[in-house]
């Protein structure tokens, strides 16, 4: 390889990475420990250098891939107890006043969350917070793309139910010496 051939390489190379840092850096914060993002992320990025000219032509989603693999190889266990736990707390105050109904949106969307399976906030975060499109993640998750697609609706649907009311159950019109009475009944 001629030295412009290298120099184009790298230039070419310090785009993608000054393009696609901060997201995949926060693609992976909200994974691992903070403590752990950087290496994962880095380690993303090497393979990126090592396969640079295999790389597809919009590389950000098989760079995400690569980043939840190297999450997988890193920490098997801790995946499958901790998958995907976002921190809604830390969100900027300027996204969300800091008013009562505020608050309780936010615990509100906190717990349904955290009542979700994994799998379905690994697919609704790949949408909504990494702005990946549905083929993207399709690519990210190594399936199809209406595969995804019948995930996320599905993922949706289940976000949508965590974040409705809980029904109020009227009190029941039980007494309990109506189940002393029965219990006497059943004996004779």
């Amino acid at each position: 390889m001629s030295g412009a051939d290298v120099g184009a390489r790298e230039e070419r190379f310090r785009a993608l990475h000054a393009e696609t840092y901060a997201d995949l850096l926060r693609f992976v914060e909200r994974r691992v420990p903070a403590a752990e993002a950087e290496d994962v992320v880095s380690t993303v990025f090497l393979t990126a250098w090592r396969r640079f000219d295999e790389l597809p032509d919009d590389a950000r989603p098989w760079l995400f891939a690569v980043a939840r693999k190297t999450m997988a190889n890193q920490s098997r266990g801790w995946l499958r107890r901790r998958a995907l736990d976002v921190r809604l707390v830390s969100l900027e105050a300027r996204e969300l006043s800091d008013d009562s109904a505020g608050a309780a949106a936010r615990i509100d969307l906190q717990r349904a969350w955290r009542a979700l399976r994994p799998e379905d906030r690994e697919v609704l975060a790949l949408v909504a917070f990494d702005g990946l499109t549905a083929e993207q993640a399709a690519t990210v998750l190594g399936c199809r793309r209406s595969t995804f697609a019948m995930r996320l609706g599905r993922a949706r649907q289940r976000l949508r139910a965590a974040l409705e009311p809980a029904e109020i159950v009227p009190p029941s019109s039980f007494r309990p010496h109506d189940f002393k009475e029965q219990q006497s009944w059943s004996r004779a």
